[in-house]
């Protein structure tokens, strides 16, 4: 039994929030320990207080259904109101932000894995390894090194190459296999840890090093071996480059690399390596299968097989897709973002392209990161396929459509989002 202070009203309150969760939770048959699993590993006691009563409300409705195949690879509960579940990689519902700040909540964010969530790492005994030909001084750091570093913070998203694969096939005919993401396979996030360039030179990092592979301690992916994936040495000694134990002021999340990941700012999400274990350094180039047969552009335009590196512009109203609102004047919002410099402006149109409106962005503008944005709109019946267009600082704006490519990377064109207006 826990004894708390009652007497302190945030305490109390989080009791509460606990015990409510946990009768509505009974109430539609999740046992005890399963309810414990949903919230105690992932989120943590205090994180309850943070959930929307609906999300609270959906993980407890999900008892009266057949249970997921992601319940066995994910830790934290997958309400449909809130994730589309690929089968243990879930995607964010883009109409669930519109109520939300800059951040995107730890238990909103979408989750890509290559396998599933390791449960077992103890942070006790975890190590982080740096060895390689490009150090003079193979290091290992516990957890608590880490912790008594020099503590950085950034705000940053993080994106899965494949966000927006779906609409190759939708909009263009032409279907790719993987996980059919919308636009909801992004988050941004305040990430807290420390640079890994401090790590490395701690290592004594040659002048001669040319590659960084960090690689996780999931499960290893069949002929794959572990993930991971060399970045230049140039990346890793960036300032911004980080490897993080914090998500939003709270520990990491299971399901988002704890104890430790690398973050990478402005690349692919694959970059951005949990459940770090190890990282190599070389004096030669390195190579995995996801710089070499995964997460590279593979078609007609693309004959030299480009390694994918930075994310590109993409935007996303924040509405349900092919979703229904009500007649008359609203104001609609949404969020756009590039992985190369903030936004500079949206343009937003209701007519399938004829007119563009521009829109009102927030103050909240942050580079590697996302901008909301505003636009106002006397919505009469019938049936729209509303476009944002976003244009960044670096000069570049989305396009009406973009070259295929085998494995549905980087689909950045402008999206008719489908509406119907009753």
């Amino acid at each position: 039994m826990r004894k708390h202070d009652l007497k302190d009203e945030a305490v109390y309150e989080r009791e509460r929030a606990e015990q409510r969760l946990w009768e509505a939770a009974r109430t539609g048959g999740i046992s005890r320990g399963r309810f414990l699993q949903l919230i105690g590993a992932s989120t943590g006691f205090v994180a309850l207080s943070t959930f929307p009563g609906g999300f609270l409300a959906a993980c407890a409705n999900r008892a009266t259904k057949e249970e997921t195949a992601s319940e066995d690879k994910l830790v934290k509960p997958t309400p449909s109101d809130y994730f589309y579940d690929y089968d243990g990689n879930l995607e964010m519902r883009w109409e669930a932000m519109a109520d939300q700040g800059y951040y995107t909540p730890n238990w909103l964010f979408f989750v890509r894995n290559h396998t599933s969530t390791p449960r077992d790492i103890d942070v006790s005994s975890w190590r982080l390894r740096i060895e390689g030909s490009g150090v003079e001084n193979p290091t290992e750091f516990t957890y608590d090194d880490l912790l008594g570093m020099e503590e950085v913070s950034v705000t940053k998203a993080i994106e899965c190459a494949g966000n927006g694969r779906s609409f190759f096939d939708l909009f263009q005919g032409r279907k790719v296999g993987g996980t059919q993401w919308k636009l909801g396979a992004i988050g941004v996030a305040e990430w807290t840890g420390v640079r890994l360039r401090e790590l490395l030179e701690r290592a004594k990092v040659k002048p001669t090093a040319v590659d960084v592979m960090p690689s996780g301690l999931d499960s290893e992916v069949e002929d794959k071996g572990h993930v991971r994936r060399p970045m230049p040495i140039e990346k890793a000694m960036d300032d911004e480059t980080l490897l993080v134990y914090g998500m939003n002021g709270e520990d990491l999340p299971q399901d988002h690399g704890y104890p430790a990941r690398v973050l990478v700012p402005g690349w692919v999400g694959v970059a951005n390596i949990k459940w770090l274990g190890s990282i190599e350094v070389s004096e030669s180039p390195l190579y995995s299968n996801w710089n070499t047969n995964d997460y590279v552009m593979i078609g007609d335009d693309y004959p030299n097989r480009p390694v994918l590196t930075t994310q590109n512009l993409k935007g996303a109203f924040e509405l349900p897709w092919d979703g229904q609102i009500e007649t008359g004047r609203r104001q609609l919002s949404g969020r756009s973002w590039s992985g190369e410099a903030e936004i500079e402006r949206v343009e937003v149109s209701m007519d399938g392209g004829s007119t563009w409106q521009r829109a009102e962005l927030s103050d909240r503008n942050t580079s590697e990161a996302w901008v909301q944005w505003f636009v106002d709109w006397d919505a009469q019946p019938g049936r729209y396929g509303l476009q944002a267009r976003a244009t960044d600082r670096a000069g570049n704006t989305q396009p009406s459509s973009v070259p295929f490519n085998e494995k549905g990377y980087l689909y950045n064109s402008v999206v008719e989002h489908p509406t119907t207006v009753a």
